[in-house]
């Protein structure tokens, strides 16, 4: 990884060699920028559409922003973004790489050149990595003024505006300096996640560990693997973690917060898919990951004839267990309460390959920092429907923002 530093621009997936149904690309760089496109004044999805057809059987990598949404939506958003990750990037690399365990695939202009620097890099002995200052890590939130948003939130629900809310707050860090490949390692080290992404945009970096698929398109087959509902892993305590386990399988809240956001992604399937083909493949899945238990559903469906990539993001953008239902107002309602700018957290990055298949995650336990400014930054959240306890939401979202915290101790 040492030897993908000397790039402006560069995108790293990785699957941690978790065994996900259905099959992700367990390793895939892209380096360097041969052709791109981001969002800019005037832009929209239409033209990202025309640019990724103009790269017919080249790979795309890339990300969407949340904000996004104020395009497909007619939203807005006013909150500060001290990230500034546009809107949406993509880009053919340079060097592309993909790896598993049997091979390497390496695509270049001068490929044995470009083996050599890796290997002449990896035959190096290792630098003593640089050591990050813990930064001081604020809140936008303290635990008063977030309770009483939810309090607020629920009598919305109450009310009728919406179901269930995915309600998010910032944990930030002014003017520190951080080495984002050695912070990145260390986040991988304590939440090797299969959904995991280092992508760099000049100088704006996101480190990402995530478990959440958000969509995957293979042929005219696309899903989508939401995920809805937490418990605490127990670390050493095999009977206590297989307790917490099955409290999360048979949570009545965490059940309704699911089947909320499976509904609101078969409707959204249902736009793009021939009638009767979206179903719920698996309900209330639950998968282990380091930090925490995870409640997974999958949703798929067959893709009508003539559906393009702008196509899907209209009908399925932002992703619902990002949002809530009914979708667009539950939006207003998180510009209405939150106090940041979302920006590519919560959104999502991955690739496009040459056949126009796709596997994009959801940007979520990360981190976000800004070289330029030197702002750090990084958030989390919870599902709010009427019976919440606002308490155990606030620890929830602290249980989530516990791996970020950890890299820097």
């Amino acid at each position: 990884m040492n030897w993908v530093q000397q790039f402006n621009t560069f995108c790293f997936l990785d699957n941690h060699k978790y065994n996900i149904k259905p099959h992700t690309q367990e390793c895939l760089l892209g380096a360097g920028i041969k052709s791109g496109l981001r969002a800019g004044p005037g832009s929209s999805i239409s033209q990202l559409q025309k640019f990724i057809l103009s790269k017919k059987d080249r790979w795309l990598l890339g990300h969407l922003n949340y904000d996004l949404k104020n395009e497909l939506e007619s939203l807005s958003s006013n909150h500060t973004d001290y990230i500034k990750f546009p809107e949406f990037f993509f880009f053919e690399p340079v060097i592309l790489i993909r790896m598993n365990e049997v091979q390497m695939i390496l695509e270049a202009d001068n490929p044995k050149k470009i083996f050599n620097e890796i290997n002449e890099v990896s035959l190096k002995s290792p630098a003593e990595e640089e050591r990050t200052k813990t930064p001081l890590i604020k809140n936008r939130l303290e635990k008063e003024e977030y309770i009483s948003i939810i309090r607020k939130l629920q009598q919305h629900i109450l009310r009728g505006d919406c179901y269930e809310i995915n309600f998010c707050h910032e944990f930030f860090a002014d003017l520190v300096e951080i080495d984002p490949l050695s912070i990145y390692k260390k986040l991988s080290d304590i939440s090797p996640n299969p959904f995991s992404a280092l992508y760099r945009l000049e100088d704006k970096w996101l480190l990402c560990a995530s478990p959440e698929r958000f969509l995957k398109k293979e042929g005219k087959k696309i899903l989508t693997q939401p995920i809805k509902g937490t418990s605490k892993r127990i670390p050493g305590d095999d009977r206590k973690d297989k307790e917490n386990k099955a409290k999360l399988f048979h949570s009545n809240k965490e059940r309704s917060e699911n089947v909320m956001v499976v509904d609101l992604m078969r409707n959204d399937l249902s736009k793009i898919c021939e009638k009767g083909t979206v179903r719920v493949d698996e309900l209330y899945g639950i998968y282990s990951f380091p930090q925490v238990h995870q409640m997974i559903s999958t949703i798929s469906g067959e893709m009508k004839n003539n559906i393009f990539f702008s196509d899907i993001i209209r009908a399925t953008f932002p992703m619902g267990s990002m949002t809530g239902a009914p979708k667009k107002r539950v939006m207003e309602l998180i510009e209405q309460y939150e106090k940041s700018k979302r920006g590519i957290f919560s959104g999502t990055v991955g690739y496009i390959s040459p056949t126009r298949d796709f596997d994009f995650n959801v940007v979520i336990r990360s981190i976000m920092y800004n070289s330029s400014s030197q702002y750090l930054s990084f958030q989390a959240g919870s599902a709010i429907t009427f019976y919440s306890d606002p308490e155990k939401e606030w620890e929830e979202c602290l249980l989530k923002a516990g791996a970020m915290k950890k890299v820097f101790l």
